[in-house]
Formats: C-alpha cells, structure tokens, sequence
C-alpha cells in the first residue's frame, strides 16, 4: 500500500464527527468537569455510541476494525479540546482493551471485549508502582501458583480508568517465577473489579487531566485461575512492552491535539486582544510566536501520522513511536506556553481554557514513559550501545 497524504473519505467523517461531539459535548462541560474532578459517564458513553470504542478491535468481538490512523485521528480530535476526555478513551483502547485483543484468548476476547467496545465499561493497564515506573522491571507484585490458583499480592499507583463506576477491571503484571537465566518471570492477569482482595482507590487533588479517572489499587491474596492468566504464562513483559509502543501513538494524538487547540485558542485571542489600537497579532513578535506554533503541529502530525501507518502496515514502529511521543509532548508545551503568554494575565485564569491546557500538557512529558525515556528508547534504536 502506497503511503498517501490524503486522508480516505472514512477518516474525514471520523475526523468531523468526533470534532463535532467534542465541541457540542465536551467544551462546554470541560472546565466544570475538570474543577469538581468528575468522571463523565455520560460522555464516555457518548464517545461509546459515536464507535470511538474497540475502534481498532475486529468486528467479530464488537469492535469497528479501523486503522490505526482512525483511531489516532478520534484521540487528536478528543485532546483538541480537553485532555481528561482525550485520556479517558487512549488508555482504555491502547492499553485497556488492545492487550486483551492481541493477547488474549478466544475465551477472553469473547468474554471481555464485546463490553469494552460499548463506552459502557472500560479496562485499565496496572503496571506503574510506587517504586516502579520508567523501571517497569522493577515489578514487586508478585503471584504465586498454589493449590491450582494464582495469588497475588501488591499494589499499583497512576492507573487510569480504574476506579470509577465504569470500570470493569484491570491488566495486572505481577513477578510469577524466575528464569532459567536468574532473571524475573513476568505474567499478565486479567482482574475484574469486586474481585474478592481487589480493590481500588480514586485518587484526587491532580494538577491535570483532573476529570480522568486516576487510582490506587491494591491485591490482598486475590486468587485467580489459570483463565484469568493473560496469554501465556511468563509472556508479562513483552507484552507489556509491546502494549507501551502502541500506546505511545494514543499520547503523541494527546500531545498533537492539545498543540492543535493550545494554538487555537492563542490565535482567536491575539486577532480579538487589541492593544496600541490593533489586534496583538499583528506584532511582529506574537505572529511569530503563531507561526512557529503552526510549522511544529504540521510537522509533528505528518511524522504522527507516518509512525501510526508503519503499525497499520505491520512494520517496525517502536523506534518511531518513541519520537512521535516525544516531539508530540514537546510540540504541545511549547504551544500551550506560547498561547498562555499571547494571553497574558487573563491566561492564568480558570474562566481561560489556555489554563488547563498548560496544566494538561505536563503529563505527556511523563506519562507512558517519560521524555528522557523516549530518548533512551531512541538512542539505543540508533545504535548508541552496544
């Protein structure tokens, strides 16, 4: 398939319709949502209704079987206005459902994914611990095979989509055993939520994505059976790795849609903001600042864009997934700042959307593997080590 800078007529609509729902739906609930720190079940179920949900998941398990670009495309649209909604739906697509899609069995697929296709539940990705996030190897959550039955133990902090009334569950990575060469054995579980020593924890007072639902979650001797092991046993960690590439793609779509509507709400404001008797975007030095803003997003989403059709095509893509999260969340702070200064004082202020923004972008400099991490990924693709 030759790479074409056209979108298909099917992404077009996707484009239009999930900018049209964020606009009628989302805006004008955004700023209320993010001050009470609300999870929105009445908007994850419309993201739900308009396919947003499963949309890379094959129709035989509920899903719409799009591509990758699609699905790339709903979560930049989603950002272009708010973050927490753009986040609500990335984590529960890349990192909630595509590991049950990918890794699961016939059994779990049809078990889990017809429900996580609706907008009605969504699944969370436990991985980051307390003493555990860029080093995902440093895993103290173990589980133990006894009398028949996984029991785990431990804990997990940062996961998205876990603790609301929504969630069905969570992807749990947890020690399992050593390998023959000394090293750590990781294993996959699938928890459902109201499991028996299962349980989660909102967590509040966020700087940003603050109406996403964050938790704590907590294993107490949770027993489980051997169909609750996701994939193999033993097959953790790859498949942990492999979710992270994937997922990588949704944040670059947040960082590239928060750059989008960071430049946005700078440019409305500089052609309205008139000082010395003329729009300030007329000075030299903020038509500058609008400029670069523009010549960055177009580049970072045709390298976006790039990275999501070498998965669509079933190439390599880590190496570029790791630059399209990282130039995409630099991108973004750069827009946002640049628009918060077009805005002045007025920018700091809560009535200003320009202010969540700021706030909003800070974690995809963190989230899904931080910043340095992605230049670590990038420079060992690149042969910087041996």
């Amino acid at each position: 398939m030759a790479l074409s800078f056209d979108l298909t007529n099917e992404q077009k609509l996707i484009r239009d319709s999930v900018r049209a729902f964020a606009e009628q739906e989302i805006r004008p609930q955004a700023h209320e949502l993010d001050r009470t720190e609300t999870f929105s079940t009445e908007l994850t179920k419309g993201m739900g209704d308009l396919g947003l949900f499963g949309m890379t998941v094959s129709p035989d398990y509920g899903g719409a079987g799009m591509d990758y670009v699609s699905y790339i495309i709903a979560v930049e649209e989603l950002a272009r206005v708010d973050g927490s909604q753009a986040a609500t739906l990335a984590a529960h697509n890349s990192l909630g459902a595509g590991p049950i899609f990918y890794f699961g069995s016939e059994e779990q697929k049809k078990r889990y994914l017809p429900r996580l296709c609706t907008g009605e539940y969504v699944w969370a990705f436990g991985l980051t611990e307390p003493e555990a996030g860029s080093d995902a190897g440093g895993t103290k959550t173990t589980a133990k095979n006894e009398n028949g039955k996984w029991v785990i133990n431990g804990s997990r902090v940062f996961i998205t989509n876990a603790s609301c009334s929504a969630s069905l569950g969570a992807t749990v990575q947890a020690v399992s055993g050593t390998r023959p060469d000394g090293k750590k054995e990781y294993t996959c579980f699938l928890l459902e939520k109201g499991t028996p020593g299962y349980e989660t924890k909102k967590m509040t007072d966020k700087l940003l994505w603050r109406s996403s639902d964050t938790a704590e979650l907590y294993f107490k001797d949770v027993a489980l059976s051997d169909a609750q092991v996701l994939g193999k046993p033993g097959s953790g960690f790859r498949q942990m790795l492999e979710t992270l590439d994937a997922g990588r793609l949704s944040i670059a779509a947040m960082g590239l849609g928060c750059a989008q509507g960071a430049f946005e709400l700078g440019l409305k404001y500089a052609k309205e903001r008139r000082q010395f008797g003329k729009p300030i975007a007329t000075f030299q030095a903020n038509a500058f600042k609008l400029a670069d803003m523009a010549t960055e997003i177009d580049h970072a989403r045709l390298y976006l864009y790039y990275a999501c059709w070498l998965k669509d095509q079933n190439r390599p893509y880590a190496k570029e997934s790791a630059m399209a999260k990282l130039y995409c969340a630099e991108v973004a702070r750069m827009c946002v700042t640049h628009s918060l200064q077009l805005h002045g004082a007025y920018g700091f202020m809560g009535e200003y959307q320009i202010e969540r923004f700021f706030r909003d972008q800070k974690l995809l400099e963190v989230g899904e593997g931080t910043s340095e991490i992605q230049r670590l990924v990038i420079s060992r693709a690149i042969g910087c080590y041996e």
